[in-house]
């Protein structure tokens, strides 16, 4: 089943996040990763506050491939630059085909 990155980060220096974004795609490519979406425009539709941050959501073929590439030796030289320009958060979630008879957990 596929796997997903979800990242928020406030970027603080642009010119260095640019630095990061440039290798990062190579580096999803190696691992079966793509955008689903990167820095697209959000909007707030319920709930608050008002989303402000940036947002990136990835796919994976699984969560070991998501894994493998957070992992990898040039993503993790990509990321200082997403360090030294941006604070922010990624969380993984692996899906499943819960379509027919979702179970909530709550």
């Amino acid at each position: 089943m596929p796997a997903y990155f979800i990242c928020t980060m406030t970027i603080h220096d642009p010119e260095t996040y640019r630095k990061y974004t440039a290798l990062t795609p190579a580096t999803l490519a190696r691992h079966g990763g793509r955008f689903l979406t990167r820095g697209d425009a959000v909007e707030t539709v319920e709930g608050g506050p008002d989303f402000a941050e940036r947002m990136v959501i990835l796919e994976f073929p699984d969560r070991d491939h998501a894994l493998a590439w957070y992992h990898d030796a040039d993503y993790q030289s990509a990321s200082q630059f997403r360090r030294l320009a941006s604070k922010g958060r990624m969380i993984l979630q692996a899906g499943r085909d819960n379509s027919a008879d979702p179970d909530p957990k709550v």
